[in-house]
């Protein structure tokens, strides 16, 4: 079974940006979820096989979720990226559920993003 692996993690400070990749397997749609500390999981961004795109309100404007057909993977760009940001990052994929909503079935194993003043 093919694994889901992020990269691109790392440090970061106020306003700087930062771009996770993760190669994908097949499902009709992706994107990335992220955990703060002491937090629950929560969705960030979906992008599905028509390359729409959703986001959560606190990313509109600053996150750009994107796939690459081709090459099995999808993108996150992160920018002006804030102190709240800081979390780690999951890709995930799943199916599509209507409304533009994917039910994520798999998720990768994580890669920290950390955001510093």
């Amino acid at each position: 079974q093919v694994q889901m692996v992020e990269s691109g993690g790392g440090s970061v400070q106020v306003g700087g940006s930062l771009t996770l990749s993760c190669r994908v397997v097949e499902y009709t749609c992706w994107g990335w979820l992220r955990q703060r500390s002491g937090q629950e999981r929560e969705w960030v961004a979906t992008v599905f096989s028509s390359d729409a795109t959703t986001y959560t309100e606190s990313v509109k404007g600053r996150f750009t979720v994107s796939r690459d057909n081709g090459k099995k993977t999808v993108h996150l760009q992160m920018n002006t990226l804030q102190l709240e940001d800081t979390a780690i990052y999951y890709c995930a994929a799943g199916y599509y559920a209507g409304n533009m909503r994917c039910d994520f079935a798999k998720t990768g194993q994580g890669t920290q993003v950390t955001v510093t003043s």
